[in-house]
This record gives C-alpha cells, structure tokens and sequence, in this order.
C-alpha cells in the first residue's frame, strides 16, 4: 500500500490521437489509444515506449493529480521501443521515478507494476520475475535482449509503464504480452532499466 501511494505519484496515462479532416478548415482529433508512461525528471520528461506514441498526431499527458498537458516527442528509440515526451507542467507537479537497477535481478524477486490496462489508471498489480534475459522483437523487429519476464499482469494500456522492484525502484519498462488473446496470460516482458538508462539521456 505505501509503496502504491508513494511511487504512483510518478506514473502517468498517455492519451494519443490522430488528425482527420472536419468542417471547414479545421481538423477534428480522433482518439487512437492509450497507455502508460512515468516522469523521468522535474524538466517534465516522460518515458514511455515507441509504440505507445506510434501513428499518433498528437499526444497528451495526466498527471497522477488528474491535470493534463499538450505533450511534445523529444526523442524516439525504435529499435528499443522507448521514448520520451515533454510536457510543460511546473516542477512541483512532477515526482521523478527512483531509477534501481537490473545487474542483479533475481527470479522469484516481487514486482510492482503500475498503469492503465484498458484505460483504467492508477491501476497496480503484483507478481514476481519469472525469467531473465529473454529477448522480444521491437517495432523495426530488431531483437530487444536481455529482457525481464514477469507475471504480474500487464494488459494493453500498460505500455510503457514502469515495472518496480520491492523498494518502490524501477527496473524495467512494461512493454509486451505474450498471450493467444491479446489480454494477460501471465507472461509479460519488460525492458531493463539499465538499458533504459542508456538510451534516455541520448534521447
């Protein structure tokens, strides 16, 4: 409970959208997904996977406060799926993520994982690291390695969530399923935080 109370203050819903064409000149935004992401730091950065803002025209945040703001693409890694956003919200607002690490991670360790499954926000769920260094395709399908694999459930809405370990740390990026019906089957993959913490700040 307290480790809910305290880290889901860093963890946002990502809302994407697309432009059509609508009367007369203006163009008319059409909602086209959800998903998850987490602050990176108090000059309003977020992380988030690649394929959370792929195809989207325009992007927005909400804070864990409910406050929502225009959001910006600052960089995209698609060979790793992550990416960062940047929204303008004053440094109070914002609670960075605390980074752990995932040299030492061990199968059997509880994991924490918060998002926005199926829209719902704020929404944790619980389960252990049933493998390490699994490898996924990315969206170029370059191969991701080195890959956690949990089962705590991850649904779509979780993208781009963070994955914590018992101390309210993260460790990895939720990023994919695998599952015959697209929804949990208790095999959920995560990027690794010191592959994250490699690609961020270069983003």
């Amino acid at each position: 409970i307290e480790l809910f109370q305290r880290m889901s203050q860093s963890v946002v819903s990502i809302s994407t959208a697309t432009l059509r064409p609508g009367p007369g000149f203006n163009a008319v935004e059409v909602p086209s997904g959800t998903g998850t992401g987490f602050v990176w730091d108090e000059q309003g950065h977020i992380v988030t996977n690649f394929h959370v803002l792929e195809g989207g025209e325009r992007w927005r945040v909400t804070l864990a406060d409910q406050s929502t703001w225009n959001a910006e693409v600052v960089g995209l890694a698609e060979d790793r799926d992550l990416a960062v956003l940047s929204i303008k919200a004053p440094p109070q607002r914002l609670r960075p993520v605390l980074i752990g690490t995932s040299r030492d991670l061990r199968v059997g360790q509880r994991v924490f994982a918060i998002g926005s499954p199926f829209g719902l926000d704020q929404t944790l769920t619980t389960g252990i690291i049933s493998g390490l260094g699994r490898e996924i395709p990315s969206r170029s399908n370059r191969l991701i390695q080195g890959v956690i694999q949990t089962d705590a459930a991850i649904n779509p809405g979780n993208s781009g969530g963070p994955l914590l370990d018992s101390a309210g740390r993260l460790i990895g990026v939720n990023t994919a399923i695998y599952s015959p019906t697209g929804t949990s089957a208790g095999i959920g993959f995560a990027i690794p935080v010191d592959m994250v913490n490699r690609t961020i700040p270069q983003l």
